[in-house]
């Protein structure tokens, strides 16, 4: 089996797609994401690991976008918690770090750390990449911020740990596929729609999960490109599509929204906040 995932061997993806699926599956590193899509589309691999919301950060929105371009169904979800390590070359000490590279999020989730140590900030374009790029450099005054499994795979030493400023840290992960499931409880549904612009629209499209009880997890808005002021409504909610209960509501909606599209149900992440 073969899972792709967003950045170089040692990101945070590839950590949640060995959590999610289990050491032994192939991971295959994807320069951006929309490479990432493409694999799936072209069949390079079964699965895509793709994050969708971070914690501190919010929305990713790129995602949110490449997920309505494509015909990709959600067949499950990740929670996995970012923790990021100071990693340095073989022999080099703490004492000789002047600048600390990283992807940009990274290094302002350590803004405090960094600044209480002076160092200089130098953007890279992935977390494990970074570590890549200091190997390939062979620098000895720089150091990395990366998760930990970035310096096993390059060969690394971690000089500290847990270097984040806010230890409530996670990133939330879907799981892509060519054909959608039939999950097994705990479920969530992932949706987009569209609403025309009159007043109660988005009160009564919600109003149809509020009738049945069902729990709202998430929502977000994001414009639609060429048609100025108007929005894609994209939706999670904790029901399956294949019971009753969200079968209805799903049918409900229909009646108020101008479009509605199922990205999948799947089942939920278990997260104990740990």
């Amino acid at each position: 089996m073969r899972v792709a995932f967003q950045g170089e061997r040692g990101a945070n993806s590839e950590a949640a797609a060995l959590k999610h699926f289990g050491d032994s599956v192939e991971t295959v590193p994807s320069e951006n994401f929309d490479v990432l899509f493409g694999r799936i589309a072209k069949g390079d691999a079964e699965y895509a690991m793709v994050p969708i919301e971070n914690t501190l950060a919010g929305s990713i929105h790129q995602n949110y976008d490449l997920l309505a371009q494509h015909d990709f169904h959600i067949v499950g979800e990740e929670i996995l918690r970012v923790e990021h390590f100071l990693i340095a070359a073989e022999g080099v000490a703490f004492e000789d770090i002047r600048a600390v590279i990283s992807q940009p999020p990274a290094l302002a989730q350590c803004e405090h750390y960094i600044a209480k140590h002076g160092w200089e900030k130098e953007a890279a374009y992935d977390t494990a990449g970074a570590v890549k790029l200091l190997k390939a450099s062979g620098r000895r005054d720089a150091a990395a911020i990366a998760p930990r499994r970035a310096a096993s795979v390059y060969g690394m030493n971690i000089l500290a740990e847990n270097i984040e400023d806010n230890a409530e840290n996670y990133t939330r992960f879907v799981v892509l596929a060519r054909e959608p499931i039939q999950p097994q409880p705990p479920y969530k549904t992932s949706i987009v729609f569209t609403l025309k612009n009159v007043p109660g629209a988005l009160f009564k499209a919600l109003s149809v999960f509020a009738l049945r009880d069902i729990d709202l997890t998430k929502i977000e808005s994001r414009p639609i490109p060429g048609s100025p002021w108007e929005y894609n409504f994209y939706l999670d909610f904790s029901e399956s599509v294949f019971q009753e209960r969200g079968k209805r509501a799903l049918e409900h909606l229909s009646e108020i929204t101008t479009t509605l599209r199922v990205f999948g149900s799947y089942p939920c992440a278990t997260w104990n906040g740990k």
